[in-house]
């Protein structure tokens, strides 16, 4: 298996999820903001985490307009499967590969810290390790991660079976961090190739780290 890496000015969490896949047993490569293609014979992209031109304007709005977008997009809309992590998450958002937008946390900081997560939805292949209602312990680490969509358009989510995680405590109640809609962490696209969440997986890979509850969030991508 082949993932590709998509790096901005600005991301941090490149070779964290370098680490991570290759822990997964997938070979990696790293594709500049500036190429205008992405690799061939790739079987999954990745949006890694940081702060993508310095979260100037709204996060990931000027990472959308990189050259290398535009064969992401293309890339996801052809069936290949693309993972956005945080500020991953926000530029495909922002590239409307996913429906929603972010505002800052509701507290206006930014939160770093391990927060539980709930699965909502398994029926897919990001998640499909893992059982609903099964209870992750992640990490979280950002400021405009409070994730917002009008009411029609969250209907449409649970409709489509395209919210995969929330935010919760250690039994499963409601926890929310920083003001999300129905407390959600992350949710999919209606054909359930492109994923989107805000906590870190690739953070989470060994208990020496605190938990190693990300292998089970990301071995389904890698089989």
């Amino acid at each position: 298996m082949k993932t590709a890496i998509v790096v901005f000015p600005g991301t941090n969490c490149d070779y964290d999820t370098q680490y991570a896949c290759e822990m997964m047993g997938s070979e990696t490569v790293f594709v500049w903001h500036r190429e205008s293609k992405l690799p061939e014979k790739i079987d999954l992209v990745i949006l890694p985490g940081g702060f993508s031109y310095g979260d100037y304007l709204r996060s990931g709005s000027i990472a959308r307009f990189s050259p290398v977008m535009q064969s992401v997009i293309e890339y996801a809309n052809s069936g290949g499967r693309v993972l956005g992590i945080c500020n991953g998450f926000q530029i495909l958002l922002e590239s409307h590969l996913l429906p929603g937008a972010m505002k800052r946390n509701e507290n206006l900081h930014f939160i770093s810290k391990h927060q539980h997560l709930k699965v909502i939805s398994n029926n897919n292949p990001f998640l499909s390790s893992l059982k609903p209602g099964d209870i992750v312990n992640i990490p979280i680490a950002h400021g405009e991660g409070n994730y917002y969509i009008d009411e029609a358009g969250l209907k449409a989510l649970y409709d489509n079976d395209q919210v995969l995680l929330s935010y919760c405590d250690a039994e499963g109640n409601v926890d929310n961090p920083n003001g999300s809609v129905d407390a959600i962490a992350g949710i999919c696209n209606k054909n359930k190739n492109v994923f989107g969440l805000m906590p870190h997986p690739e953070r989470a890979m060994e208990t020496l780290l605190g938990s190693d509850d990300g292998v089970k969030m990301l071995e389904g991508l890698f089989r």
